[in-house]
This record gives C-alpha cells, structure tokens and sequence, in this order.
C-alpha cells in the first residue's frame, strides 16, 4: 500500500512539473511573438505556396533581379538584410525570403536538409522570379546556394557569399546519436524547453555581441527581439534548430565548386576567426573564386553596418 501511494505521489509530482513546463513554454512563445516586430517592419508581405509550406518573401525595387538568403541560425529571418536590401533596391529588384522553417514562413514538424533548400530556391527563382539571377547568401545558407547553382547554373548569374562555413563544416555529416538527439529535441515539452534555453533572449544577445557584431555596443534591444521573435512564430520552430544540429542541412561542396562556371565572390569578415583560411579553402576548389575581407567586421557585416558593406558589395554587382 505504501509502495503504491509513493508511486502515485511521485506520478503526481511528475505531471505537476510537466504541466507548469508546458505552461512556461507557452508563455515564453507569446512574449516572443507579442511585438509583432517583423510584420511591422518588412515590405508588403508576398507569399509564394510551395508544396512543403507557405514561403513568406518580400520584394522591391526595379532592374536586374538579386536574391537574399539568410543564413541558418534558427533566430534567423529575412529581417537580416532589412537596411541593406532598401539599398540594393535603388537599381535592382530585391526579393528577401524567409526559408522553410524561418522568420515568417511555415515551419512544419519535418527533417529540414540541404537538398530540400536546394529545391526550394531553384524552385521559387523558376517560379517567382522568372529570370536568371544574382543570389546573394550569408554564412550556413551558402552551400545551399551552391548546390542549387551546381545542379541549375541557368537559374544563376553572380553568387556572393557572405562569410560561408568552412568546407570542413558543410561536410559534416549526422552521427550516431543524431537520431537520438532530434527525438528529444521533438517531445513536445522537454525538447522545446531545451529548444526555448538554447534560443533565450540572453543568448541571442551573447550571440550578436561575440560572433554576428564587431562592435558589441551595436547590438540593440530591437535587433534581439526581432531575432528573438522569429525563433518562435510558427507551428514548430525548434525542428529546424534540431536538424541543424544534428548536421541534416550539411552537404559536401567541393565537387560542386569545381564544377561552378558561374561568378563568385566571398566576402569574410576580417575579425572573424578563420575566415582567411576559409576563403583560401574555397579558392583552392576553383581559383576564378574572388575573396573580399571586410574590415571591422564578424558574421553580419551587411546587418551591423549596412551603409559601409553596401559599399563595398556594390562593385561585385556591376562586373
């Protein structure tokens, strides 16, 4: 009788601490999605519906067309190339996306991997944009712009890259307990609770101020929360940070950088450590490769400082 009273009080106590870390993560979920700062701030909303889910984009301006493609941190959104994009728009026509699982666009509970990026950018120039065009990619988000150029260079003019990962990095494949660690990462409570740590205000903010931001004192309250907020729209957020955790959005691209007849240019952030040895990397694979460093610059030089970065983007556009 007293073995079944304890385990009754312990099932008790069990279900108590799951529905006060339940009702935590909801609360942490609308806090984050409560200013609304991502529809306030972008362009005219443009949806393109896409057989995985609705895709959000923006476009603007007139002339040749230019895509830009966030990087892969699961805070990340179109907002990444906000002040930038309203630059490029004076003579170009700028479409923003927001990938599948990102920023605004539905984020459904699946698998993400490389190859359902690639598919999904050669499918959205085909169909949203109609002509070939410049795409322009930051960090994580390159190799995905790679293989799609690869395996449809008629879709591609210029790519230019934004501080990519090394090629050590994107070759990085799932290991043994990848399986293991998505699981937890899919319970509906534990794992979003660890998916709600790892993606806190106070980590974003660490974040910008060591990695994404030479100059800590850049880094804003209305950055981290819009950062903040597009970490958690959507049905389920946390899926994309397992995959990518877990290396399903890696993909070897050596071959493919041989193979490339299309423009690239790399541009790396001079404070960010090994960015000269990646470039270096890169042009090894294919010497055509151009390597530009920024200087006072980390990992989003074209969010911290976008008057100067356009600056010094603008030639590569017109060559």
């Amino acid at each position: 009788m007293k073995t079944r009273n304890k385990l009754l009080t312990l099932l008790i106590l069990a279900a108590g601490d799951a529905a006060a870390t339940a009702c935590i993560n909801k609360a942490i979920k609308l806090s984050a999605i409560s200013r609304h700062i991502l529809e306030n701030e972008s362009s005219a909303s443009l949806c393109y519906h896409w057989r995985f889910g609705n895709i959000h984009y923006t476009k603007e301006g007139s002339g040749k067309p230019i895509l830009l493609i966030h990087d892969l941190s699961p805070a990340s959104s179109g907002y990444e190339w906000k002040e930038f994009a309203r630059r490029l728009a004076k003579d170009r026509t700028v479409y923003t996306i927001d990938l599948l699982g990102f920023g605004r666009s539905e984020k459904p509970n699946l698998t993400y991997t490389n190859y359902l990026y690639v598919q999904l950018i050669s499918d959205f120039i085909k169909s949203e944009i109609g002509h070939r065009t410049d795409v322009a990619a930051t960090g994580d988000s390159s190799s995905i712009a790679v293989m799609a150029c690869s395996n449809s260079p008629e879709l591609f003019d210029r790519l230019l890259l934004i501080n990519p990962e090394s090629l050590l990095s994107s070759s990085l494949v799932p290991g043994k307990n990848a399986r293991l660690y998505k699981l937890i990462l899919d319970l509906p409570i534990a794992g979003t609770l660890i998916y709600n740590i790892a993606c806190s205000r106070k980590n974003l903010t660490q974040d910008f101020m060591s990695r994404c931001f030479c100059n800590p004192y850049s880094v804003n309250s209305r950055l981290v929360d819009a950062y903040y907020e597009a970490a958690h729209l959507g049905a389920s957020p946390k899926s994309i940070y397992a995959s990518v955790k877990c290396n399903y959005t890696k993909c070897n691209i050596t071959t493919a950088l041989r193979r490339i007849d299309n423009s690239i240019c790399l541009f790396g952030g001079a404070e960010l450590d090994g960015m000269s040895e990646t470039m270096e990397d890169y042009q090894n694979y294919n010497p055509a490769i151009e390597t530009v460093p920024v200087p006072k610059a980390k990992h989003l030089p074209h969010l911290e400082s976008p008057a100067r970065f356009y600056e010094l983007f603008r030639p590569y556009l017109e060559n």
